[in-house]
């Protein structure tokens, strides 16, 4: 590539080629505000990405910033390991008041590391520990980070592949999704448990996501994951669920599994749990299995005081805003509004979603993932942030602010829905 006259030099030459994101919206944004991200030539974006799920309540949400700069402004602690503070009080309490207390919800905190993968692997660590087995069970299309115990239950072949070493300890059965919608993956489940000659050795866990993010938008069924739950109770099996990317108001409530009225064993949640955006990672623990011995599993960043000061506030504004239901409800009425929009441009267009985390699936037009990337990148070229997940990234992704107004959410959709209309009626004209 000729870097001369790119006004992306210095990254390109200094920046390993590991990037990636910068790589699907090329531009150098210089500040934020709500939904919209401004690059340094003054161009504003809409955007329907949101931190990949990390900016929940926006960008900059002026109750969650002036709390931090007033923390700042008192030389408040930025940097404390695990040590107690009143930064880590208030959050501790706040999250048992406004969280946990209301859904009759008894967890004990771990602070991980600050990423989603640290909160993954310390509750795969903790769920060995507590059965003295080895095996995890894990879903097809389930994505859970990139460090080797999260990634060897993540199902992704090209992720696994950039490890350069073999993956062990996780089993993958089939998650009820359109690839697999004609298999019964729990009875399968089932059956390699009760059979002693089955070649799978009891599990310590079980982890999944109730929608799969990065697998493409699949929604959990409601009675799966009850099911989930009464497998996981016969056979002495912890149950992790992944929120990391669902949680914090994501798909209406709280956290996603409540749709399901079942209580997981472990949950993982990161992304949008500081509210704005900072690294921090939580793992939820039911009281009885908390049986780590102090320092067991550690990490020098496991105590972000700015987070902890913008997370207290975060989660009294996803209450006070009213945001589980006002979520639901756009969900609801955006999966209905563009199932039928997307039926009469192509009806293989499939739809699917639960609140603000809704896919438009293109595998059925194009397999390759270039119809999707056409459309995320003229969407781009318009001022509207979306990216691509799923199996060859077909699936384009919707994923604005919670926050998010009418107006903006409703420019951002009918842009999206003239991008798609233009796109596939070039490619059906390209003889597609």
């Amino acid at each position: 590539m000729n870097t001369a006259s790119s006004p992306f030099t210095v990254f390109e030459r200094l920046e390993s080629n590991i990037r990636s994101y910068c790589r699907s919206f090329p531009a150098s944004f210089a500040k934020a505000k709500g939904s919209t991200l401004t690059d340094t030539q003054g161009r504003d974006y809409l955007d329907f990405f949101a931190g990949a799920g990390a900016l929940n309540l926006g960008h900059n949400p002026p109750a969650l910033r002036d709390a931090i700069i007033q923390h700042l402004m008192n030389d408040g602690l930025s940097h404390a390991l695990d040590m107690y503070t009143p930064a880590k009080e208030a959050f501790l309490k706040t999250l048992d008041e406004v969280i946990l207390r209301p859904r009759g919800l008894n967890y004990r905190v771990q602070f991980t590391g600050p990423t989603g993968t640290n909160a993954v692997e310390a509750a795969l660590k903790l769920a060995r520990k507590i059965t003295g087995r080895t095996t995890v069970v894990a879903f097809t299309g389930g994505y859970h980070g990139h460090s080797l115990g999260s990634l060897a239950a993540t199902a992704n072949r090209e992720h696994r592949q950039a490890a350069h070493i073999p993956l062990s300890g996780a089993t993958f059965v089939p998650f009820p999704n359109g690839a697999y919608s004609h298999i019964d993956g729990l009875a399968y489940l089932r059956s390699l448990l009760v059979d002693t000659h089955s070649g799978l050795d009891l599990p310590a866990a079980v982890i999944l996501e109730t929608v799969q993010g990065e697998g493409g938008i699949w929604v959990a069924p409601t009675q799966w994951l009850k099911d989930v739950r009464a497998l996981c109770d016969e056979f002495g099996i912890v149950m992790i669920v992944d929120e990391i990317q669902t949680g914090c108001g994501r798909t209406g409530p709280f956290l996603s599994f409540e749709r399901a009225g079942i209580v997981p064993d472990m949950v993982t949640i990161s992304k949008s749990i500081s509210g704005f955006g900072l690294p921090m990672s939580i793992v939820l623990i039911k009281p009885d299995l908390d049986i780590w011995q102090p320092a067991e599993h550690t990490g020098t960043f496991r105590g972000n005081q700015l987070a902890f000061v913008s997370a207290e506030i975060g989660l009294r504004q996803f209450e006070d805003l009213n945001l589980a239901a006002q979520t639901t409800q756009r969900g609801e009425q955006l999966v209905a509004q563009l199932s039928a929009q997307m039926a009469e441009i192509d009806p293989r267009i499939e739809v699917r979603g639960l609140g603000l985390m809704i896919g438009l699936d293109f595998h059925e037009l194009d397999n390759t993932g270039q119809l999707a990337k056409q459309i995320s990148r003229l969407c781009f070229d318009r001022q509207l942030i979306i990216e691509r997940v799923g199996r060859m990234d077909t699936v384009v992704k919707l994923m604005p602010p919670l926050t998010i107004t009418d107006a903006e959410l409703r420019e951002g959709v009918e842009l999206i829905v003239q991008v798609v209309r233009e796109v596939v009626a070039d490619w059906a004209g390209k003889g597609h």
